[in-house]
């Protein structure tokens, strides 16, 4: 007997991985002599860099970053069998899991240690990038990911505005003139499992706003917020993002790939 074991993970208890050897001590349980092929999946959350380096024989690297909440943590991401692409999963430096329960905020979570992670591929010579957009902290529109990919996201000071979707307000202007330039030869895709639109009744604040701690009020002005971003990118960037299918993605992470590095 063959059985093919090829599970996702299970969101905040087991990776795909050990799901599958849960899978298959059980099974050898009932069927000891079965031929059982384990396959890890992922849809772009957690677990999807370990699955594809293992798939394709590549490896892990870690890096220091600037984690969700502003603090350092240690993140990782890997490069593939190819040494040539790297899979960077945002989960792992900006992802749910690594904020406690009662300390949840999408007014003050950041993906900059996502950008950080990008940063770190490039300097190791990748030049075609797979991000993984799930499990994320953060309602910040990918604001923290563009600011440490070098873009200046200006106030009416002309100082850079802080962490965290309640900042997205004070932007009156977006400067790309600094951010890194190798991002202009590289090719980035999107690993996504979901098509919501940046903003609105099916937006990333609205249907996963919640989950990240956000209350009725502040789902509101998270909203309000990436609408506004959206408007500033559409005016600086000539990008009309907010209605793309999978901008909404990772809390609006899917709509700063789409402008800044496409």
């Amino acid at each position: 007997m063959k059985i093919v074991v090829a599970p996702d993970s299970f969101k905040g208890s087991l990776t795909a991985i050990e799901v599958s050897d849960a899978i298959e001590k059980g099974i050898r349980e009932v069927f000891p002599e079965a031929e059982i092929i384990k396959i890890p999946m992922a849809d772009g959350g957690d677990g999807t860099v370990q699955c594809l380096v293992n798939a394709t024989g590549g490896k892990i690297l870690e890096e220091k970053v600037i984690g969700p909440l502003g603090n350092e943590v240690w993140a990782f991401y890997g490069i593939l069998g190819d040494r040539k692409t790297a899979i960077v999963e945002m989960a792992a430096a900006s992802g749910l899991t690594l904020v406690p329960e009662n300390k949840r905020d999408p007014l003050i979570t950041t993906t900059y240690g996502t950008g950080q992670l990008i940063k770190a591929a490039l300097n190791q010579g990748c030049r075609k990038m797979i991000i993984g957009i799930g499990g994320s902290a953060t309602n910040d529109g990918g604001a923290g990911m563009v600011q440490a990919l070098g873009t200046k996201l200006l106030d009416k000071d002309g100082e850079e505005i802080g962490f965290g979707g309640g900042e997205l307000k004070k932007i009156v202007k977006i400067d790309i003139s600094c951010m890194d330039k190798r991002l202009s030869d590289i090719k980035v895709l999107a690993a996504s499992d979901v098509n919501n639109p940046l903003c609105g009744p099916q937006g990333a604040s609205r249907i996963y706003g919640p989950q990240k701690g956000a209350t009725p009020e502040i789902i509101e002005e998270l909203d309000e917020s990436l609408a506004y971003f959206a408007e500033l990118i559409k005016r600086d960037l000539h990008k009309d993002i907010k209605d793309i299918p999978g901008a909404g993605a990772a809390g609006g992470l899917g709509a700063s790939l789409i402008a800044f590095l496409n």
